[in-house]
């Protein structure tokens, strides 16, 4: 996985591509013809696509980044993200009267970071001869007055979830992501993130929390480690993910009155918060992985200083942790030519209000979760198996999000990896002609990271037989009168496809 460029689809195989997309042209839909076909199948009529231009609050921001040369490092050591010092009133309005006077008499100066930043490897609760602001402008002093659990829903302008009144912790399953593009190369452009969906909760979730507490045990600091430095951003990692999950599926998690134990009615636990460091809290209740960059005030840069991360191929923790994104993506194809200067620039001033999602990919054998480099499972990858059969062949979907927590400043890339049988694309209108695409005629060295060689020589004829069979039944129809045959492009619904929501409903039983 990559932790924070979205690249090349399969992120799976490094730290690989997860920050930049390909841009999604809007497609030309002749609505008579489509329709009628869709019609017959009680799809929803495609809708325009409106990915193919980024809005404006999500683009990278052009900052009077000074560059002395055209080979040498943008200097981002004055270049800080918005802040949110604005909102103190409003929190101040329920807090204690010290916590109160605090968090109101304080004064922001605009050029605090350059002469007072908290250093990246000091704890914000270590006193200091003077006031130490983190990077989004608050001092350590108002960060210690909000106390445990403050409303991060107004601190990051993000709302709170809605609750989730259909959930059946036995039937849900996550949304069937297909985030599969054509033409397939990289631009910049991102989705904004659904907060609804933020953390899924599926019917896998008690054994994906077992199987992540067993690879913890087995593989220790390569799952989850921590530097110093880290403890305000894992602390505020835990308490929004905490806040989600009670907000987003109330029936099943709360917090005590006192903020000190969360209640867990899928797992049957009560997690005293306190006894542990947070990332063991999230790694024993939240079954999704969270890699944590924070920003170095020598360079401006971005360093990965904490992270549980249970679902890396070719990599781990222990690799990773310490290096700045351009280091971390060194493996990455183009990453250095083309997405270093903009994704550093990206995470100097992105905003903590417009968190942001993305899907990656990639074909597997079976369903690997955690497989470092040396892993057996690495085999698979180095032959085409005579006997292996389409249904051993899986779609690995790594959903992923990328957003900046308020108090300290940090960026967290958080993603969970889904498989679903390559033979449920069968029923899946134009996915098979689309996937087919990419794997034919992908870019070479792209391709190559991506790596799906080895489930080719299966997949590709399965793939083609789906395709023929949907256009056969009128699935799959031209774009346009003047077409013979469709256009093979990225879908106006992605990342998914057309009539998922009926697929998705039905294998949930409503």
């Amino acid at each position: 996985m990559a932790i924070f460029s979205f690249v090349a689809d399969q992120w799976a195989l490094g730290f690989g591509a997860i920050f930049l997309l390909s841009s999604i042209a809007a497609l030309a839909v002749n609505k008579h013809q489509r329709g009628a076909a869709l019609n017959k199948l009680h799809f929803k009529h495609r809708r325009t696509s409106g990915a193919s231009t980024p809005p404006r609050s999500l683009s990278p921001e052009k900052s009077a980044t000074k560059v002395t040369s055209v080979t040498s490092t943008p200097d981002y050591t004055n270049t800080f993200p918005p802040s949110r010092r604005s909102i103190l009133p409003e929190l101040a309005k329920e807090s204690s009267p010290l916590s109160k006077k605090i968090l109101l008499s304080g004064t922001f100066d605009d050029d605090f970071p350059a002469k007072d930043v908290l250093p990246i490897d000091r704890c914000y609760e270590t006193e200091n001869q003077s006031t130490k602001y983190t990077p989004t402008g608050f001092t350590t002093e108002e960060v210690k007055a909000l106390g445990d659990f403050p409303a991060y829903d107004v601190l990051s302008g993000v709302p709170l979830p809605a609750a989730y009144e259909n959930f059946d912790p036995e039937k849900a399953i996550a949304r069937p992501y297909r985030p599969f593009r054509w033409a397939y190369h990289q631009t910049m452009s991102f989705y904004k993130m659904e907060t609804d969906w933020w953390l899924e909760v599926e019917n896998t979730y008690t054994d994906r929390v077992k199987e992540r507490q067993g690879l913890f045990r087995d593989h220790g600091s390569k799952v989850l480690d921590f530097l110093p430095g880290s403890e305000l951003v894992c602390k505020e990692l835990m308490e929004m993910c905490l806040q989600f999950y009670c907000a987003r599926y109330p029936q099943y998690f709360s917090l005590s009155a006192d903020k000190k134990t969360f209640h867990n009615g899928l797992l049957h636990t009560e997690t005293n918060i306190k006894s542990m460091h947070p990332l063991h809290v999230l790694l024993n209740n939240v079954p999704e992985d969270f890699a944590i960059v924070l920003r170095n005030e020598k360079d401006g840069q971005y360093y990965f200083r904490a992270g549980v991360v249970c679902s890396s191929l070719g990599w781990n923790v222990g690799t990773k942790i310490g290096m700045n994104l351009q280091q971390i993506h060194v493996p990455i194809p183009d990453y250095k030519e083309k997405m270093s200067f903009s994704m550093d620039r990206y995470f100097s001033k992105m905003p903590t209000n417009t968190p942001i999602q993305r899907g990656s990919w990639g074909l597997e054998i079976g369903t690997p979760l955690f497989m470092p480099a040396g892993h057996p499972h690495e085999k698979f990858r180095e032959m085409q198996k005579s006997d292996l059969t389409i249904d051993e062949c899986y779609l690995r979907v790594d959903w992923q999000t990328l957003r900046r927590l308020p108090l300290s400043a940090g960026i967290v890339f958080n993603f969970k990896a889904l498989f679903t049988p390559v033979q449920e694309f069968r029923d899946e209108p134009y996915i098979p002609a689309l996937v087919l695409k990419i794997l034919n005629e992908g870019k070479k060295n792209l391709m190559e990271y991506k790596n799906t060689w080895h489930v080719e020589h299966v997949c590709k004829p399965a793939l083609e037989q789906y395709a023929r069979e949907q256009i056969e039944k009128g699935w799959v129809v031209p774009e346009s009168a003047d077409e013979e045959e469709w256009t093979v492009a990225t879908l106006a619904e992605s990342p998914y496809y057309p009539g998922w929501e009926k697929k998705w409903h039905a294998k949930q039983g409503f």
